[in-house]
C-alpha cells in the first residue's frame, strides 16, 4: 500500500503561485508518518514549493486542513477523486466543519491522530474506509499522555525548510480568548508530552535551534520548568510561543534563559483595555499597565519578543492603529505581527459576529473566490473593511521598513549576545519583510 501526505499552499498571486520562502517543516505530516505502519509506502508532497504529482500512483491521500489552505485543500482532494483515488482529511478545520470538508473527501478525521490513524490506514489497505473517524482531541491517549513517537523527518529532506527543527511539547491553551481556535478545538485544556521522549527527540536532532510548536508552552508552569531543567545539559537554543503572565515568574524566566530560551511569539493583541477584555484575553487584561512591567521582565532576562497584535476590535480606530506601531517601535521588539481580527468557523468571534449580520463573503469568507490573504472579512464598527485591511498593511509596511529594522538591530540588550543570535535576526527579518509584500491580497487557491 502506498499513502500520499500532502501540506496545501495558501494559493496564488494574481499572476502566478506563491512560494513560501519562510516554509518552516511540516511537523504534523512527519507525526502521521510515524502513526503509519511500517509496511506502508508513504511520500510527503509540500505544494507550497513543489507541483503535486496527480497522476503518481497511490492508494490513499491525506491532506492537512487550515482555514487558510482549505480552498486550496479542497481542489487538491478534487483532483485526486476525479482519478478515483481515495482522500482523507484532517486537522483543526476538519474538526471545526467536518461536514464542509466531507463535501470534497471519502473520509473526514476529527481530533487528533494517535489514537485512531493506524485503524484508519488498515481500514483503507482492506477498502473498508469509514466516512468519519472521530479520535479525541489532545495528545491522543485519554489520560493525556503520550505515546513514544518520534516523527519521520527524513520525508523532509531535500525541501527547502527553514534550518529549524520543529517539535512539540505540549498542546492546548488554558486560556479562552474569544478570536481563537486552539480554545475551541482544545477547549480549554492543555496536553503535555513526558519530557523524556522530547529530550530523545532532540538527541535525534541534527539542528540545535528548535521551535517548539506548542500553543501556549507557559500555559503550565511547573511543566515548563521541568522542561528547562532538562534542556539546560543539552546546550540547545529554542524559541515557542507563550503567554505574557510567564512574565510574573521571573525564577521560571531565569530556567528559560539558562536552557536556551532566545525568545517567544508573544500576544499582546492590542494596547487598548477594552479591546483586551472583549477579547476575553485574561493574562493581559489583569492589572493592565500598558505591559510595563512585562517588558521590563522580558528586557531584564534579554529574551527576544516577536509581539503579536490583532487590529479590528470594536475599539480600534486609525489612530490606536498607528499606536500601536508606535508602541511596538518604541519598544523595539525584534519582529512584531500585525494581524486582521480573524473570525475563525465556529469560535465565539464567529458566532457574536454572524448573530450581528457583520461577517462578509457569505459568512465563509475562506471558500469566497473574492476573498483575498490579509483582507478584513468582517464589518469593523470604527472604519470600513478596506480602511481596516489597508491600515493593518501599513503597519507591517512601516514596522518592516529598513529604517525600523536597524533600530531594532541596535538595541545592545536584545540582540548583540552572540552571533548566532545577531544571525537571526538578520535572516529572518529580511524574510519577513520580504513576505509582507508578497502575500497581501492573495488568492486563496489557483483556480
Amino acid at each position: 500500500m502506498k499513502l500520499t501526505l500532502i501540506k496545501p499552499n495558501i494559493g496564488r498571486r494574481e499572476h502566478s503561485l506563491y512560494v513560501d520562502e519562510g516554509r518552516m517543516e511540516p511537523l504534523m505530516l512527519g507525526i502521521l508518518a510515524a502513526l503509519t505502519p511500517p509496511d506502508v509506502d508513504v511520500a510527503l508532497f509540500d505544494d507550497r514549493m513543489e507541483d503535486i504529482p496527480y497522476d503518481e500512483p497511490t492508494d490513499l491521500v491525506a491532506i492537512t486542513v487550515e482555514t487558510f489552505t482549505a480552498r486550496r485543500a479542497y481542489e487538491i482532494a478534487d483532483e485526486y477523486r476525479l482519478r478515483g483515488v481515495k482522500v482523507v482529511m484532517g486537522g483543526i478545520h476538519a474538526t471545526l466543519l467536518p461536514e464542509e470538508v466531507a463535501q470534497h473527501a471519502d473520509s473526514v478525521f476529527t481530533g487528533d491522530a494517535e489514537s485512531r490513524w493506524a485503524e484508519m490506514v488498515e481500514d483503507a489497505r482492506l477498502s473498508r474506509l469509514k466516512p468519519r473517524y472521530d479520535a479525541p482531541v489532545g495528545v491522543g491517549q485519554v489520560d493525556g499522555c503520550s505515546r513514544a513517537l518520534l516523527p519521520r523527518r527524513e520525508l523532509f529532506a531535500g525541501k527547502g525548510y527553514l534550518p529549524i527543527s520543529l517539535m512539540q511539547f505540549s498542546r492546548g491553551c488554558r486560556f479562552a480568548c474569544s478570536f481563537c481556535a486552539v480554545s475551541q478545538y482544545f477547549g480549554r485544556r492543555h496536553y503535555l508530552r513526558r519530557v523524556d521522549e522530547v529530550v530523545r527527540e532532540i538527541e535525534e536532532q541534527k539542528s540545535r535551534f528548535i521551535f517548539f510548536v506548542d500553543d501556549n508552552i507557559a500555559s503550565d508552569h511547573n511543566a515548563l520548568a521541568e522542561l528547562c531543567h532538562a534542556l539546560i545539559p543539552m546546550k540547545v537554543n529554542w524559541i515557542s510561543q507563550a503567554s505574557l503572565d510567564v512574565t510574573q515568574n521571573r525564577p521560571l524566566m531565569t530556567l528559560m534563559k539558562k536552557s536556551g530560551c532566545w525568545g517567544n511569539v508573544m500576544g499582546f493583541e492590542s494596547i487598548t483595555p477594552q479591546s483586551l477584555r472583549d477579547a476575553r484575553k485574561s493574562p493581559n487584561v489583569k492589572e493592565f499597565s500598558h505591559y510595563r512591567n512585562e517588558i521590563a521582565a522580558l528586557r531584564d532576562f534579554g529574551l527576544q519578543t516577536w509581539a503579536a497584535f490583532t487590529l479590528g476590535y470594536d475599539h480600534d480606530t486609525p489612530d490606536s492603529i498607528a499606536r500601536t506601531v508606535d508602541f511596538a517601535l518604541e519598544n523595539r521588539f525584534a519582529f512584531a505581527a500585525y494581524n486582521i481580527l480573524m473570525p475563525y468557523p465556529n469560535t465565539p468571534l464567529y458566532r457574536q459576529l454572524q448573530q450581528q449580520g457583520r461577517l462578509l463573503f457569505d459568512d465563509r469568507w475562506w471558500l469566497h473566490p473574492e476573498y483575498r490573504f490579509n483582507q478584513a472579512a468582517f464589518m469593523p464598527q470604527g472604519m470600513s473593511p478596506d480602511e481596516l485591511t489597508d491600515l493593518c498593511h501599513q503597519a507591517r509596511s512601516r514596522f518592516n521598513s529598513l529604517p525600523s529594522i536597524v533600530r531594532r538591530f541596535s538595541d545592545l540588550r536584545m540582540t548583540f549576545q552572540s552571533l548566532s543570535r545577531m544571525s537571526a535576526f538578520w535572516r529572518y527579518t529580511l524574510l519577513f519583510r520580504k513576505e509582507v509584500h508578497k502575500k497581501h491580497r492573495m488568492r486563496f487557491g489557483l483556480k
